[in-house]
């Protein structure tokens, strides 16, 4: 049988980089650079994979990765950047600072959602004795 507690914790893990990785993308959102080969690339905007774990046919988890995005960046016009190529053009982060603050939104609700389960299978467990010791 799987924990509830272990299931809760990489519930929690992965909340935990999904923020982390909105936070990355949230403090590059102006870290430009050159789209020529060899020259400072601009910074790449992250994404979080997250994929459900099973044991036995049960539930056991997720387990979540974080990865560069399909397109991490995407040029724009700017020429007087020290980046620009000679067209005027420069690599910036591919963020949407919308979609940023609704994944920080979400990390936070999928975090607190876990804590309470850990919290319930806590206050099992102690009823659980509680109920033994009588027993006793």
């Amino acid at each position: 049988m799987i924990s509830a507690i272990s299931i809760a914790l990489s519930g929690m893990t992965s909340s935990t980089q999904r923020l982390n990785a909105s936070a990355a993308n949230i403090a590059n959102l102006q870290t430009a650079g050159s789209l020529e080969e060899g020259k400072q690339a601009p910074y790449s905007a992250l994404t979080t994979v997250s994929k459900a774990q099973t044991a036995g046919g049960e539930g056991a988890g997720v387990t979540t990765n974080v990865v560069p995005k399909n397109t991490p960046f995407v040029p724009a016009f700017s020429p007087d950047s020290p980046f620009a190529d000679e067209n005027g053009v420069i690599g910036i982060p591919n963020v949407d600072l919308a979609e940023e603050i609704v994944n920080v939104n979400l990390a936070e609700i999928t975090f607190k959602a876990n804590l309470k389960t850990l919290q319930t299978a806590q206050d099992l467990d102690k009823e659980l004795l509680r109920i033994l010791d009588e027993k006793a």
